[in-house]
């Protein structure tokens, strides 16, 4: 069982920087395959980036690469969302998700239901 909980989400200008912080509490973290969503008001949640258990492999969509970088500490049972360059269209509540491993999970990685424990999100404002 992990409880993830994220921080660092705020209200910055377009342009401006964020780091997103998420903790697990769990024993076992660094067996979990490690995800950012993000959902913003009227639209479906979205995926945003998935990293492997080691943090080796990390898969972002399209339009976030080269602008955000999602690491993770398995020391600390926390995994990170640096967010430059941010836009008015990256505003959301993002989420930080824990999923089992499996062979071939990248296929699902933008999957929400394929995640089994969820943070309760931290909100992210991008003025223009």
């Amino acid at each position: 069982q992990e409880q993830l909980v994220e921080s660092g989400g705020g209200l910055v200008q377009a342009g401006g920087s964020l780091r997103l912080s998420c903790a697990a509490s769990g024993h076992t973290f660094s067996n979990y395959v490690m995800g950012w969503f993000r959902q913003a008001p009227g639209k479906e949640r979205e995926f945003v980036a998935a990293t492997t258990r080691s943090g080796g492999n990390t898969y972002y969509t399209d339009s976030v690469k080269g602008r955000f970088t999602f690491s993770r500490d398995n020391a600390k049972n926390t995994v990170y969302l640096q967010m430059n360059s941010l836009k008015p269209e990256d505003t959301a509540v993002y989420y930080c998700a824990a999923r089992t491993y499996e062979s071939a999970w990248y296929l699902t990685r933008d999957v929400p239901r394929k995640y089994d424990y969820w943070g309760q999100g931290t909100q992210v404002t991008v003025s223009s």
